[in-house]
């Protein structure tokens, strides 16, 4: 009679969650995260997050392109923080500390990292690829380390920020009207 396998210990829940899992979970199913550029601000980012499995060994990593056209990020320094979100309420799940790398335009890196990212770039017009060749940045995030934040050990503080006051959005008189503005449409009564 052939020996019966130990059945695996279960998990020893004081250890905390599967860091690995639970970022490769809420990288992969979402489409958005933020980037927290120290003293720079947190910016929302889509992404394309691409596993290990392919002959460059990257390992798990989130690339995001910038630039005319795409979305607004500044210089990235080579240590950031990643908040990944979760798709269940879209709130913040893990803070981890990642390492921000540049590509350089129409390297073999640029090109698959490029293939990547052209499925996941929704509503695209033409061709996107010759359109970030041309004018934009793309870079490599990849999280490491221990989580800064993780479920059940989150600061105390929403990260809400203030909203920053803005100019008027009309910049000009309004319209003239031939026997002036309805009065139903001005909210006002006589």
């Amino acid at each position: 009679m052939p020996e019966e396998a130990a059945p695996d210990p279960a998990p020893d829940p004081s250890a905390g969650p599967d860091v690995t899992r639970l970022v490769h979970e809420a990288a992969s199913k979402s489409g958005l995260l933020w980037i927290h550029v120290p003293g720079g601000g947190t910016h929302p980012v889509w992404h394309a997050w691409h596993d290990d499995g392919d002959s460059r060994g990257t390992g798990p990593a989130a690339y995001v392109v910038s630039g005319p056209g795409e979305q607004s990020l500044p210089w990235l320094p080579t240590q950031v923080e990643v908040i990944l979100r979760s798709k269940d309420s879209g709130g913040r799940l893990l803070t981890m500390r990642a390492t921000a790398e540049e590509l350089a335009t129409g390297s073999p890196e640029w090109e698959a990292a490029a293939e990547v990212l052209r499925p996941e770039r929704l509503n695209a017009t033409g061709d996107v690829v010759e359109r970030w060749r041309q004018g934009c940045t793309i870079h490599v995030v990849t999280p490491h380390g221990r989580p800064v934040e993780s479920p059940g050990h989150y600061e105390d503080g929403s990260g809400a920020a203030p909203v920053r006051p803005a100019g008027p959005a009309t910049t000009r008189w309004r319209p003239w009207h031939w026997r002036g503005r309805a009065r139903a449409r001005r909210n006002t009564t006589p």
